[in-house]
């Protein structure tokens, strides 16, 4: 693996960016693997990497209808945080978090963790007494939190309104100060080299035409447009946003719906802000990237849809929001716009583990959580897949919950409105 000192980069730099290395290979794929996974993003790409590293098992294949990174995983606003309300999902998501904090020196390539803190908004008594009651939960959990007077909101976010009779009047918040942001493509960029440099093979642009099962409902490897039929003992799907359509193919439906989740970013501005602000009950949430853009994320799209392209109704409203909240970048030019496709589960939390096709696993259901979940997901579903059972960490994020009418329903807490 070659070892990116500021040496390498001049000299590459000063060649003009001629014959650089390929960061992962993209071979033709072989005629049969012993896991296929669709879907080349961050939750396909880490569970390659856990299957590798962990379990030993190289002989796969990620194989995307598009380009590596090119689905939610670039599409979204690069959020983590483990700010959770029921234990099942803190326990993952603070997992996750903790990954992330190692991630950057276990992939050797900088993932841009920059843990300025998470703080949600309260507007009203009533919205305060919930979020101390999240808060509680998370420290009686172990997960690190805060709450906040008027003042302290003020103090760690200069540029937000304290106004008391604004639209939506700040009565306090709380704060997860070891959450943050990360950058969205080096997270895939890094899975992607580690896990090829093991032997993992990253198949691009080859869409996904069928799953191909025998007589006793046991996948036995894709059928795809490019390459025709790959075989291989497991089957894996990671595919965020059209998993129902991959189920369908496997012969089985996902209790899931499918969303256009829109974000933007204003032209880049001095460091004005410190970490993440978000408001649930207004579904605004705000945070400045390296370059200074502020970047702007809100509600899901009202109806269900498979458009990577925003409605301006929630535009509307979550622009309208950031401005009540902060006044002063009312005055920003909007540069651009973009959306991705969530799966909601009826419970707001993701779905991971076995499905009714014997040899095939999913990862889905994660609605606006995808990101933040993307190393936990990736190592619980790789341990799931090589030992054909369900990681502790997973166990009740199983399909078969709905069913059995074991919800964990974590709609506020995952900023989804009902």
């Amino acid at each position: 693996m070659e070892k990116y000192s500021f040496t390498n980069l001049a000299k590459h730099a000063l060649a003009g960016h001629k014959n650089w290395k390929p960061l992962w290979r993209s071979p033709e794929p072989k005629k049969s693997y012993d896991v296929v996974i669709v879907g080349a993003g961050g939750q396909g790409l880490a569970t390659a990497y856990y299957l590798a590293k962990n379990h030993g098992i190289t002989n796969v294949a990620v194989i995307d209808k598009g380009w590596l990174g090119g689905g939610n995983t670039g599409r979204n606003t690069s959020m983590v945080r483990s700010n959770y309300f029921y234990e099942e999902s803190s326990n993952f998501y603070d997992h996750s978090l903790k990954l992330y904090e190692q991630l950057g020196n276990e992939l050797n390539y900088n993932v841009m963790l920059s843990q300025g803190g998470v703080m949600l908004l309260g507007h009203s008594a009533v919205e305060m007494q919930l979020i101390e009651r999240a808060a509680n939960s998370l420290l009686l959990q172990g997960v690190d939190s805060e709450m906040l007077t008027p003042e302290q909101v003020k103090e760690r976010e200069p540029v937000i309104d304290l106004n008391p009779n604004g639209r939506y009047p700040i009565q306090g918040g709380f704060v997860q100060k070891r959450g943050g942001v990360a950058r969205h493509d080096a997270v895939a960029w890094g899975y992607a080299r580690r896990a090829s440099d093991m032997g993992v093979d990253i198949i691009q642009d080859c869409p996904i035409t069928n799953i191909l099962t025998d007589s006793n409902n046991k996948a036995i490897g894709v059928e795809t447009a490019k390459f025709g039929v790959i075989k291989a003992d497991k089957v894996v799907s990671c595919v965020a946003g059209l998993s129902s359509t991959i189920a369908d193919m496997a012969g089985f439906d996902l209790p899931i719906k499918s969303q256009t989740l829109q974000a933007m970013v204003s032209e880049p501005i001095k460091p004005v802000m410190h970490g993440c602000v978000g408001s649930g009950p207004v579904h605004c949430y705000v945070s400045q990237s390296d370059r200074g853009e502020i970047l702007v994320g809100g509600t899901a799209d009202f109806y269900p849809s498979f458009g990577q392209r925003g409605n301006i109704n929630p535009t509307e409203h979550t622009l309208a929001a950031m401005c009540e909240i902060f006044p002063l970048f009312s005055r920003l030019k909007l540069m651009r716009q973009w959306a991705g496709i969530v799966d909601i589960s009826p419970d707001s939390t993701p779905i991971i583990g076995l499905t009714p096709v014997k040899d095939m696993y999913i990862s889905t259901g994660w609605g606006t959580g995808g990101f933040k979940g993307i190393p936990a997901g990736g190592e619980t579903l790789a341990y799931t897949v090589a030992n054909n059972k369900p990681h502790h960490l997973v166990e009740k994020f199983d399909l078969g919950r709905f069913a059995r009418g074991e919800m964990i329903d974590e709609a506020a807490a995952a900023g989804i409105p009902h």
